[in-house]
């Protein structure tokens, strides 16, 4: 498979450096800068080993190996044709070899360039891209943006980095690197990926017996079978030609018996290979896992802790779980490369989806749903979770799995709407744990009485209720008395006593209200709650323990806001099914106790502690390395860094946590930081605190004394000492002394306690100010914090406080170190602790590993699965079935891994017990190598392919790729059938060509007034010369869209005509440009998959108006767009025409020939303009390039479209029935808006009748029209499976449909989201193997009810296996349907059956022959002759 690649370009090698450290790849550029000078002298071989060399300079050995994989995979080739495609898009000078663009302009010299920087003030600048690569420097917002688009090393852009790199340090300009190549850049083989070639059932013989002859010279040397090179034999025997392949034959199938096995031979297979694998030398177990795995068919005659079930795969590298279902081993390569550093860390897990723990005694609970008797008809059962349901439905079950618990101060405004909301989720009975629940945040002053404050009024009255009468009563009473108040106006004293007076005429309300009153428990308990837990500005709502901002509590927002919570917490409740399933959780425990004891939940809410935006300090690089510029972090450690400790004896305590405290000491807000840290410090045990001062101005002796003194504490006295020293200084009376002129010493006879005065004194006087200097260098340059500003910097992460006024509490210190220590200080303070090394040493350790485990990327979390050596090295363990398609993936990735790494490695077989059928039906190749390979003459290599040897010559194959999920692929060449590979018939080797075609961007769009997705609204995708290349449709289904692309900057739009009338994107995530650009930008730089998400939003005027309404859309998906291969595109005047819309899937040479007839058939039998869509997935290079010639010659219009099998929807793994599935899973998306009908019609069908009686017939009211399977042939009675069983009472007095022949109203489907729904049926039903064996028929069939089927005439589809002879007359289609009695070959059926086929078989293959004469004459420009014309035209 290829792609372009620069054979001896030293970007790739910088883009892998750019990863690590974007400073290490300046330094890299400068090192490589004029080393393309040694290409034209050097061996590419040697050239490659001198670059490996020079990155070597920056990278540990590991990394360089990293560094080879990476370059074998060709894993930044995207990045680096990205920048070409923002090259094209300027566009390049011609006759440059590297340019410079200047605020739109470019420039070829240096000189030109000058001039250009010097007016480029006037002009708007450019946008940077997050893959940029920036030169370090002032970056300031006002300066020029210089863009320089070079090849690194070239003399042309050694020319252009030195005047740009010298101006951007002396703060002139902005200087961006993008790569760029002039030259031509060659085609490479690209690696990471999996070909099958899969054993197909010969039950209905389906093979084309067309002869391919093949022209080209196809002999591989490399054909290797038992020892004997037969390539190499036939070039030296060509006499012998004949005989040899007679010899090569039977030493296949010598030693490739595939006799099927008996049903006891098929029991112990698992076990059988898992014990070959076991008595082989360790080295050589995996190279035989794989030849077992991926071989298996030819070599079958062989004579729960983890959650894994018999069978099951699993990979775990350093712990951390790799997905094998996604074939993508770039996925690995990121994973290996970021933990290299970590693989001697301890286990790992993270979560940011804070919940805050409450307790409920301070808490008004309206209801009980697991007590009131309203709720008494729902299931109580936990077991309920374990039901099927459809995915978002909030289930009914009487527990208290919901809440919502609002703070509210009765006095404000905004609690009127919120109560009065409240009461509607009340009476609409949603489940909501006790429905609602308050927390009235009043006056905790006891001098404030009921008759004072309408809030006090309030909590007492309702106390009072809820105690005489019940807390519903107390509910609806807080209700009626804010109905009362007016709008725009608070709650009165006045209207709470005049409520009291007339529904309780008796109660006196000086006890309720007055000084002495009874009822008022728990009213500072609940601003006491709310002060502490942080929540923010009142009203504040907690949904489950997450809180609401202040956007969502807005009344006409909380009702969506809760749906969608419900949604997200739908996800919750799978894992509490789970542990119900595990029986983890019984029926007795409380699920909202459960829930509160996990993990995540926190005693208070700080969103600065607890945002998933984190800044950590690298503590990576050691002290006095030449790279660390600025100053090492580790230094500040080193040299000048002292603890505050709690224990006397500080050398034998290990602490978790480490606290820096980072502030102007000399400034009120410092010293309260400070205060608040060493406070916190004296009720933990788990913490250090240091200090470091960030003076707002210029440090002296007189503006610095109380630091100073502080330091000098640290350095002289006890840890006991200072900290009681320290405290006492900070209070404010004795700073006001010291900065009156009190002298120290003076100072210390109040404060000093048991301090030894003399060494105290002597430090504090002749202490300089250069450490101040030093620390305030530290400030700017590494923690990147202005002059005075204050941060808290926890086991390095850095906690910035930007605003004076911002509090960090001595509650939000428990915070931070509760968050710390769970998180993974814990874990890595116990691996330390078994190294026995002295405090300090193990202190900072555990800082600095704690810094780099946390930021690093997050992914699964580690599991403890084997006890750590001394070397450093990736654990490796693999636990597998060898006769799995996992076991095919697994062995070579392994393989590949171990010559890259070190690893230690262990394989836990995993087997299945009693197989029923062959585990494995398939040849597996996994194309993956270490490096990049050369030729013995020192040339690169081409690269890997995946390459079959001794594959056995009597079954038929078909050959599937196994690709990463985000590569779009497509055969580009082969001249033989790779459907129905039969290599008894063929002399030679079978070479295929694929071809990467796009990468795939995907996405989740949805409307943020309703949180719905808007079905059928389109996207274009395009650049900004041309700004509609692609485009697409969203589909109900998780708002889902796709669009294919290459690598390059994208510009997303909405679709001009009905979605950009009616739309406006308001928000998006994972694109490159800000949340608030008008362009939305996204870079496809990568083989990972890029999935961004879109939030729209109607235009006000637009409210109303539906975006799919009958006779709106007048712009059709690739409306304006060519053909993807080369047929005229739809424009004005066609859309005006009548034309026929046909749909047709087809693989393989015979259903292809089959598709042709079929087509001519329709173009025989209407005067009607017709339009083909195929599905481009499968066809093959040879239909691809004859089909515009066919389209030329008849007269027809055609679209090859294509579409990616969704993720998230369940893949097959057969090709037939991915084909099936193809045929009506995607039918709303695959068409533009603009076509109405389309006609779906089998490949193997013959029409007879002009099909637009079909387009034009009513379907009244259906979405899509089927023909009946026939009933008439009553010898094939018992194979009509749906007359019994389950068809037979599930379709009632309905018919079951044939998928042969259906039209579709393309507008009906989309308006009753039938796509959406079938999706989702497949989706439930596909899990189960056994359902679903048509999946194109039953799938429909089974939908019936929900989406109705047109039953069509029985003549529009005429079967001989199903309808009797005397009906085939009146036939209007003829559907060479397989007969399941006599099992006939279509060819052979064809032929018999339908007289005309003969005919049209050899029109084609006559036209066929004459357009190969013309390709073969070099005259593709000349049209080929028209054909003569069989029946009506």
């Amino acid at each position: 498979m290829y792609l372009l690649f620069c054979k001896s370009c030293q970007f790739f090698h910088s883009e892998f450096i750019r990863e690590d450290d974007e400073e290490k790849f300046w330094k890299f550029v400068d090192t490589v800068k004029e080393l393309t000078v040694y290409k034209n002298g050097e061996s590419v071989r040697s050239y490659y080993n001198l670059i490996i060399k020079k990155a070597g300079q920056f990278l540990t050995d590991l990394q360089v190996n990293l560094l080879k994989l990476s370059l074998s995979l060709r894993a930044y080739s995207p990045a680096v044709h990205a920048f070409q495609q923002i090259a094209r898009d300027e566009p390049p000078p011609d006759g440059c070899a590297a340019f410079v663009v200047v605020h739109g302009q470019n420039a070829c010299s240096t000189k030109d360039m000058k001039k250009l920087l010097k007016t480029a003030a006037g002009r708007p600048r450019p946008y940077l891209y997050k893959s940029d690569h920036q030169y370090p420097g002032v970056n300031g917002t006002d300066l020029p943006v210089a863009v320089l688009y070079a090849e690194i090393g070239t003399k042309e852009f050694n020319t252009f980095h030195k005047v740009l790199s010298e101006r951007a340090q002396d703060g002139k300009l902005i200087y961006v690197l993008r790569h760029f190549v002039s030259v031509s850049i060659s085609r490479m083989l690209l690696s990471g990926y999996g070909v099958e070639l899969a054993i197909k059932s010969t039950e209905y013989k389906a093979v084309d017996d067309t002869q391919v002859k093949v022209t080209t010279d196809n002999v591989d040397e490399n054909d290797e079978v038992q020892g004997f090179l037969f390539g190499k034999l036939k070039k030296s025997h060509p006499e012998l030609q004949e005989e040899l392949g007679e010899l090569r034959k039977h030493l296949l199938e010598s030693t490739n018996d595939m006799t099927p096995l008996k049903v006891w031979e098929l029991q112990d297979l698992s076990f059988q290979a898992a014990s070959r694998i076991m008595t082989v030398s360790k080295f050589d177990s995996l190279k035989l896992m794989q030849d077992l795995s991926q071989n298996f068919p030819s070599k079958a005659r062989l004579s729960e802790s983890m959650g894994i079930h018999p069978g099951d795969a699993g990979l775990f590298i350093n712990g951390i779980h790799v997905d094998l279902d996604l074939h993508n081993p770039f996925r690995y390569h990121p994973s290996t490369r970021s933990s290299y550093q970590l693989v001697s860390a301890g286990c790992l897990k993270m979560t940011c989806n804070w919940q805050h723990c409450f307790s409920t005694c301070f808490i008004c609970w309206v209801n009980d749903i697991e007590k009131d008797s309203m709720y008494r008809h729902w299931p109580s059962s936990l077991q309920e979770l374990l039901r099927a349901t459809f995915p978002g439905v909030i289930r009914q079950i009487r527990r208290n799995f919901y809440n919502l618990v609002l703070f509210l101060d009765p006095v404000q405004e905004e609690s009127i709407e919120l109560v009065k909301l409240a009461e509607l989720f009340y009476k609409h009975n949603i489940p909501l744990r006790y429905v609602i629940g308050f927390v009235l945040v009043v006056s905790a002053d006891d001098k404030v009485d009921g008759y004072l404050d309408a809030g006090v009024a309030l909590f007492r009255l309702l106390n009072y209720i809820s105690e005489e009468y019940d807390e519903a009563q107390a509910f609806t009473s807080m209700v009626s008395i804010f109905n009362r108040v007016e709008v725009g106006e608070t709650l009165s004293v006045d209207t709470v006593t005049a409520y009291l007076k007339k529904k309780f005429p008796k109660a006196n309300a000086a006890r309720i209200l007055g000084v002495d009153s009874n009822y008022d428990d728990n009213r500072k308990a609940g601003r006491g709650f709310y002060r502490k837990s942080g929540l923010g500005a009142l009203p504040i709502g907690l949904f489950n323990g997450v809180p609401l901002s202040s956007e969502e509590m807005d009344p006409e927002e909380l009702e969506t806001v809760l749906l969608a919570a419900f949604m997200v917490w739908y996800l919750i409740f799978v894992f509490i099914s789970l542990t119900v399933f595990r029986s983890l959780i019984t029926e007795s425990v409380d699920v909202v106790d459960f829930l509160m004891e996990q993990a995540n939940v926190v005693p208070r809410i700080n969103p600065l502690i607890l945002s998933s935006e984190r800044r950590y300090l690298d503590f990576t690089s050691s002290p006095g390395s030449p790279l660390m510029t600025p100053p090492d972090p580790n230094h500040i450690i080193l040299f000048f860094f002292f603890f505050f400790f709690t224990s006397a004896v500080e050398e034998e305590v290990l602490y978790g946590g480490t606290v820096w405290i980072v502030a102007d000491i000399e400034q009120p807000p410092g010293r309260q930081l400070l205060r608040n840290a060493l406070k916190h410090m004296v009720n933990s045990s788990s913490c250090r605190v240091g200090v470091i001062n960030n003076p707002s101005g210029k440090p002296t002796e007189d503006n610095s004394s109380l630091y100073r003194a502080i330091w000098a504490s640290l350095l002289t006295q006890s840890s006991k000492n200072t900290l009681d020293f320290t405290l006492k200084l900070l209070k404010e009376g004795n700073v006001e002394l010291l900065k009156q002129g009190t002298k120290i010493k003076h100072l210390l006879k109040q404060v000093s306690g048991g301090m030894g005065h003399d060494a105290f004194e002597k430090k504090f006087n002749t202490m300089e100010v250069d450490f101040l200097h030093s620390q305030q260098k530290y400030c700017k340059e590494v923690l990147k914090l202005k002059a005075g500003q204050r941060a808290v910097v926890s086991n390095g992460r850095i906690l910035s406080l930007l605003d004076e006024e911002e509090e960090f509490s001595v509650e939000d210190f428990h915070l931070l170190e509760k968050i710390t220590l769970r998180t993974s200080a814990e874990k890595i303070k116990s691996k330390i602790k078994q190294m026995n090394l002295n405090a300090q040493k193990a202190n900072d350790l555990i800082m600095k590993v704690d810094a780099l485990l946390t930021s690093s990327p997050k992914g699964e979390a580690r599991k403890d699965l084997a006890q750590r050596e001394d070397e450093v090295f990736y654990d490796v363990v693999a636990i597998v079935d060898p006769l799995t398609r996992d076991a095919q993936k697994l062995a070579p990735l392994l393989v590949v891994l171990g010559q890259v790494v070190n690893m230690k490695v262990q394989v836990f077989m995993n087997c299945r017990a009693k197989l029923s059928e062959m585990p494995l039906k398939s040849f597996y190749q996994y194309v993956l190598e270490p490096d990049v390979s050369f030729f013995g003459n020192n040339s690169l290599s081409p690269g890997p392919v995946a390459r079959f040897t001794e594959i056995p010559e009597s079954p038929l194959l078909t050959l599937n790729m196994i690709t990463p999920e985000s590569w779009m692929v497509e055969a580009v060449r082969s001249p033989y059938d790779l459907d129905n590979i039969h290599l008894q018939e063929i002399s030679g080797v079978v070479n295929a060509e694929y071809e990467l075609e796009y990468l795939l961007l995907e996405g989740h769009c949805f409307d943020l007034s309703t949180g719905q997705p808007p079905r059928g609204l389109q996207f274009t995708l395009g650049m900004r010369q041309e700004p509609l290349m692609h485009d697409t449709i969203v589909m109900a289904n998780l708002g889902y869209f796709q669009l294919k692309a290459n690598p390059g900057a994208w510009i997303l739009r909405l679709r001009e005509g009905r979605s950009e009338d009616l739309y406006q994107i308001q928000a998006h995530d994972g694109t490159d440009s800000p949340l608030d650009a008008g362009d939305v930008i996204v870079v496809l730089n990568s083989f990972h998959s890029k999935i961004i998400k879109v939030r729209v939003q109607k235009k006000p005027d637009k409210l109303n108006e539906d975006l799919l309404s009958e006779g709106t859309e007048s712009k059709g998906l690739w409306d304006s767009i060519t053909s993807f291969a080369g047929g005229p595109s739809v424009n004005e005047d066609d859309k005006k025409k009548d034309v026929l819309n046909i749909f047709s899937v087809a693989s393989g040479h015979l259903y292809e020939r089959f598709l042709r007839i079929m087509m001519l058939s329709v173009l025989q039998h209407t005067k009607t303009p017709v339009k083909f869509w195929f599905l481009k997935n499968y066809l093959s290079p040879s239909f691809k390039d004859t089909i515009s010639h066919m389209a030329k010659a008849y007269g027809f219009q055609y679209e090859l479209v294509q579409y990616k099998w969704p993720r998230w929807l369940h893949q097959q793994t057969e090709k037939q029935r991915i084909i099936w599935g193809y045929k009506i899973l995607f039918l709303d998306v695959l068409f533009p808006l603009a076509v109405d009908k389309i006609i779906f019609v089998d490949a193997d069908q013959i029409v007879r009748a002009d099909i637009k009686e079909l387009r034009d017939l009513d379907l009244e009211g259906a979405p899509y029209g089927y023909t009946p399977f026939c009933d008439s042939r009553k010898e094939m009675e018992g194979y009509r499976f749906w007359k019994t069983g389950y068809w037979a009472s599930h379709l009632g007095q309905r018919k079951y449909h044939i998928s042969a022949l259906y039209v579709v109203d393309l507008k009906k489907f989309r308006k009753i989201a039938a796509g959406d729904r079938l999706r989702g049926q497949y989706q439930a039903l596909s899990q189960d193997p056994n359902s679903l064996s048509n999946l194109d028929q039953d799938l429909p069939n089974n939908m019936i009810h929900q989406v109705a089927i047109k039953s069509l005439p029985q003549e529009w589809l005429w079967c001989e296996t199903w309808c009797d002879d005397r009906s085939k007359a009146a036939a209007k289609t003829i559907d060479l349907c397989n007969n399941p009695k006599t099992k006939e070959p279509k060819l052979s059926a064809a032929v018999r059956i339908v007289p005309e086929w003969s005919k049209y078989d050899n029109e084609i293959k006559q036209f066929l022959k004459q357009v190969k004469e013309k390709i073969t004459e070099g005259r593709l420009s000349s049209s080929p002759s028209s054909p003569q014309h069989t029946g009506k035209t």
